[in-house]
């Protein structure tokens, strides 16, 4: 009787390294060193949708819209700089918080219904007021005259927002635990699980000011925590001789610029109710105006909110505009809002 000899070591070891070879030249085609007729080396993935940036607080903002119409001359609010003064950066450098505090505040104004009037950047006005000084800018073919510079032109602020992120506290409380189990056998299987939690807290100092006057008439100081966490398990087992090592693991941290985001939005929701003489507490996450039983509002203030709330849907529309074709591509195809 013929034995037919058993495959060399090294051959049955090549077997499975030849196998991952392969694999690996397989994930190394998704990125090609020549240009597609698209003009890319790769696709990029994802498709998330682009979404409304909305907080807890966001709510309580637009409710207020209704009682800033209500209030015939909407407010003039500006915003001024609300910088950060934590001093807290990053190992590789930049800063930890965001920079763009003031743009936040605007946003989260914007929803309050006030009016608001541009001082954060007015270089592109000044140099245009500059050339139309100068008799250099014209308003078109329609009025080919040099544009005229009157008195009072622009509309002036009634009050002024400003302000800083003032603390980033890391490592408030942490809390861990860790388990491990095993066999008694020393081939046996083993496992792990593992799970931390950490706070940290970020702070805002805000002020309003009257432009007239220059009297601090409101002054909000918040805070909020951000809490993280992560958690690990993994198994360890002799399976007929094939070594299992398998673990898995998930972190999660609270967005720190959502968290400052929050802050502001609930600060600018306090002082704008304080100068519409609005309980704070009346807005804090619903309209109570929509609600039986209230004074129903004047038929153009209605109309304007409706109007108000139509833009909001159609711009949570996280589909609006969206499209799934390519579009480097001739076949761009978008898809229809809601409001169509």
């Amino acid at each position: 009787m013929t034995k037919i000899a058993p495959a060399p070591r090294a051959r049955r070891t090549a077997r499975p390294l030849a196998a991952v070879i392969a694999a690996g030249l397989m994930l190394g085609a998704c990125v090609s060193p020549f240009a597609g007729e698209d003009g890319r080396y790769a696709s990029p993935i994802g498709n998330s949708p682009v979404v409304s940036n909305e907080t807890p607080y966001s709510a309580g903002l637009r409710c207020l819209a209704a009682y800033s119409m209500a209030a015939g001359r909407p407010l003039r609010v500006a915003v001024g700089q609300i910088a950060d003064y934590t001093g807290k950066e990053e190992y590789e450098g930049g800063r930890r918080v965001t920079q763009g505090a003031a743009l936040m505040a605007m946003s989260a104004l914007s929803k309050t219904g006030v009016n608001l009037v541009e001082r954060f950047d007015t270089s592109v006005a000044e140099l245009e007021l500059k050339y139309a000084n100068n008799r250099l800018i014209g308003d078109g073919a329609a009025n080919p005259n040099f544009r005229a510079i009157t008195a009072g032109q622009f509309p002036g602020s009634d009050l002024y927002l400003v302000g800083g992120i003032t603390e980033l506290n890391y490592n408030i409380r942490s809390v861990g635990a860790d388990a491990f189990a095993s066999d008694p056998a020393a081939a046996g299987a083993k496992g792990q699980l593992g799970y931390k939690a950490y706070v940290m807290n970020v702070a805002i100092d805000m002020r309003l000011v009257n432009t007239n006057t220059l009297e601090v008439v409101d002054v909000i100081s918040y805070q909020k925590q951000i809490i993280g966490r992560e958690i690990s398990a993994g198994v360890f087992d002799f399976l007929n001789g094939t070594i299992i090592d398998v673990g898995v693991g998930e972190r999660a941290l609270e967005p720190i610029q959502l968290a400052v985001r929050s802050v502001i939005e609930r600060g600018v929701m306090e002082m704008v109710s304080r100068q519409l003489g609005v309980d704070p507490v009346v807005c804090g996450g619903h309209d109570p105006l929509a609600s039986e039983g209230e004074v129903a509002r004047p038929a153009l203030v209605q109309k304007a909110l409706n109007a108000r709330r139509e833009e909001e849907v159609r711009r949570a529309d996280p589909y609006a505009g969206y499209s799934h074709a390519d579009p480097t591509g001739d076949k761009l195809v978008l898809r229809k809002t809601t409001a169509e």
